[in-house]
């Protein structure tokens, strides 16, 4: 069976057609599982990859879109979603229940509930960004504008901080 028909990768495919994007899911022959491997995989810029980052605040899961080059500001991350509390890193059962998919392949879309989420605005210095696509061999080439119509998520300058 190939990566693309992978349940997860079908459930992502099938989100970006009926959200109306033109975004196609790309097999890769090395996985995407770090942020490094999808870049080095894909043969761009680490920055240009899409890290899907899920936390909890308050007990509840919400999502970051960091570009791969930073880090989330975890400190930033509740007050920019309107929330109030601290951020924590999710372990792996809060990020499936949360999104349906496994760590290494969490795409920022077709999640199992809907997440507050924000972006890191700084995948805007690139034309075409990287995001999982459900799978660790599995991406989808989009840009930071269809990413914010897809996601829902708002843009913000504080989010993504130089690693």
């Amino acid at each position: 069976m190939s990566n693309l028909e992978h349940p997860s990768v079908q459930r992502v495919r099938a989100w970006l057609a009926e959200a109306g994007s033109d975004a196609n899911v790309i097999e890769l022959s090395e996985t995407a599982r770090s942020a490094q491997d999808a870049a080095d995989s894909i043969g761009t810029e680490l920055g240009s990859i899409v890290k899907s980052l899920v936390f909890a605040v308050g007990g509840k899961p919400v999502m970051a879109l960091v570009a791969g080059d930073r880090q989330c500001d975890t400190k930033v991350l509740p007050a920019a979603l309107g929330l109030e509390g601290k951020a924590k890193r999710a372990d792996a059962d809060l990020v499936r229940d949360a999104t349906g998919f496994a760590i290494g392949g969490v795409a920022p879309v077709a999640h199992e509930q809907k997440l507050p989420l924000v972006i890191d605005a700084s995948l805007a210095r690139f034309e075409t960004i990287y995001a999982a696509a459900g799978h660790p061999y599995c991406v989808f080439a989009t840009t930071t504008a269809e990413l914010a119509r897809l996601t829902g998520g708002a843009l913000r300058e504080d989010i993504g901080k130089v690693s």
